[in-house]
């Protein structure tokens, strides 16, 4: 088993997630034997902490030190883009693989609550980081880690035996779990998704905890950790901010605006009005958040000009309505289009306006629920307060 040499890198980042409390004293063992760098490649391109941004290249061999101290900052590394097709040294187009910012990694292992003899479900090996954690704590044998993409978890595989550490991990679909060492005492993601796959419930135990990022259609993202009931049901509140990678089998393609058009010149057949909700008070990560619990099946983007003002979209997943939001620095009153069957900015704007009134709660007062049949439900304060997502 690899101990804590100079090889695992400086204090710091130990004082820093202790200090945060994402680090707690049983987790500390695992930190000191399971070395980050063991499981970072050469080539990295450093994130910032929201997750949702990377920087340049560092490359190990040309500056060992600038990837040393990115390895030991309390920051992503992402290491893969566009699904391994990306080539170069500049940025690709989207991070499709990663190691976890340790402040988030510490945090959903502490919400994971695990105990000596628990079994674990990890669904994205991804660097093998996590794994191996949760192996050196657990023992090898009750650890099983899914990756779907089969040269990151061939490379995850090959991490943990440089840590001297074998938990069984697999290539394949992460949806369907493994039933092969099912039930589990704790099933963990790390990547998010917008549907919590059911195999993932019916594979844990009853009195066990499931812990996913969980993000809406609409954006935004939080962590929800779900205890999972005898007959079949979960549910659990959210814990905390995310910003993880998608399950690539969840990822969403969206359709061109000349889909919502139907070939006629913009506005088409849109009516006009004005509203006095600000759209820049809509794009916060929570508000975000909250608005996608409340609106189900509408997107949005920005398109953005001079001088600071943009405009804000919205459109409805099947195509059928879409809405437009102009911002204008210190106006107001903004202009709004709205064309199809729904009215997507009088949703929008209802959401918000329904948040207003419960005192603009956070994260922590909201949940989610799954059925015996998978149907998801979010609720507000009470599991018995809830509507479907």
């Amino acid at each position: 088993m690899t101990t804590r040499t100079e090889e695992a890198g400086p204090p710091g980042l130990a004082s820093a997630l202790v200090e945060t409390g994402a680090l707690t004293t049983d987790w500390l063992p695992a930190f000191e034997a399971v070395p980050r760098e063991l499981f970072v490649p050469d080539r990295i391109w450093p994130g910032i902490a929201d997750g949702t941004r990377q920087e340049a290249l560092i490359s190990r061999t040309d500056d060992s030190q600038a990837w040393r101290s990115a390895v030991y900052s309390d920051i992503p590394l992402t290491t893969q883009w566009d699904d391994g097709k990306h080539q170069g040294d500049g940025l690709g187009t989207t991070p499709t693989s990663s190691n976890s910012m340790p402040r988030m990694v510490f945090s959903m292992l502490a919400d994971l609550d695990v105990h000596a003899g628990n079994t674990v479900l990890e669904i994205g090996t991804g660097t093998g980081w996590n794994a191996g954690l949760l192996a050196h704590r657990l023992g090898d044998e009750n650890v099983v880690s899914i990756e779907y993409d089969e040269v990151v978890s061939r490379v995850a595989g090959e991490n943990l035996r440089r840590a001297g550490l074998r938990p069984l991990v697999i290539a394949g679909d992460g949806r369907l779990g493994h039933s092969g060492s099912a039930p589990y005492d704790r099933v963990i993601a790390t990547c998010s998704v917008r549907n919590i796959p059911y195999p993932w419930i019916s594979q844990t135990k009853p009195g066990g905890v499931i812990v996913a990022p969980w993000g809406t259609e609409y954006g935004g993202e939080h962590i929800v950790r779900l205890v999972v009931a005898a007959d079949g049901t979960a549910t659990g509140r959210f814990t905390r901010s995310s910003a993880f990678m998608r399950l690539r089998q969840q990822r969403t393609d969206r359709p061109p605006f000349d889909a919502y058009l139907k070939g006629q010149p913009w506005p088409a057949d849109a009516t006009k009005s004005t509203t006095a909700l600000s759209p820049a008070d809509t794009g916060s990560w929570l508000i975000q958040f909250v608005i996608g619990l409340r609106v189900r099946g509408v997107f949005w983007r920005a398109e953005r000009y001079e001088g600071g003002a943009y405009t804000f979209w919205l459109y409805s997943s099947d195509t059928e309505s879409w809405a437009s939001a102009d911002y204008v620095l210190e106006a107001e009153e903004f202009e709004v289009y709205q064309s199809g069957p729904r009215n997507l900015w009088d949703e929008v704007e209802a959401a918000y306006r329904w948040w207003d009134r419960q005192g603009r709660p956070g994260f922590e007062r909201f949940g989610l629920a799954i059925s015996s049949n998978g149907r998801q439900h979010a609720w507000f304060d009470d599991p018995d307060n809830f509507w479907p997502v």
